[in-house]
């Protein structure tokens, strides 16, 4: 397993964030993440941004959505998740979830949940991979999924 630390999303950060690619197939399945940028603007209270570094070098992105006050999937939910395309398969998106979960159950959640939209090269085998269990689909046809904590 690689040396992994997170650290806050920050200024010093975010270029090399921006620049994190992806395998060929991928892009239709991520937003940018300036698009994550923004959400933190406009959501500040609770809005949880944090880059993965191994070493000095970002390999990865991860944003999750905490909201005691929301009742919906939306309370506490994984939002992004960007591992850098030379990066994964090594452990960088698991050591993520990882810590978006202790972040989570600190915070008084038992369960996390993503949503995300099936299709070949999709992220659906990473997220069950990382203990993600499918429990619905919205009105788009996306898969929601759980993980318990």
């Amino acid at each position: 397993m690689p040396e992994l630390r997170l650290e806050e999303l920050s200024a010093s950060t975010i270029v090399a964030v921006n620049a994190l690619t992806l395998k060929p197939g991928q892009e239709q399945f991520v937003a940018p993440v300036s698009y994550s940028v923004a959400a933190a603007v406009v959501n500040p209270a609770t809005t949880w941004q944090r880059v993965v570094l191994d070493g000095d070098e970002v390999v990865g992105f991860v944003q999750a959505n905490f909201d005691p006050d929301s009742d919906d999937e939306f309370a506490s939910i994984l939002w992004r998740i960007n591992v850098d395309a030379d990066d994964q398969g090594r452990g960088v998106g698991t050591y993520a979830v990882k810590a978006l979960s202790e972040e989570a159950a600190k915070r008084g959640f038992d369960h996390v949940n993503v949503i995300f939209e099936p299709g070949e090269s999709g992220p659906e085998q990473f997220f069950l991979h990382v203990g993600f269990e499918p429990v619905g689909e919205t009105q788009y046809g996306e898969t929601i999924a759980v993980r318990k904590l």
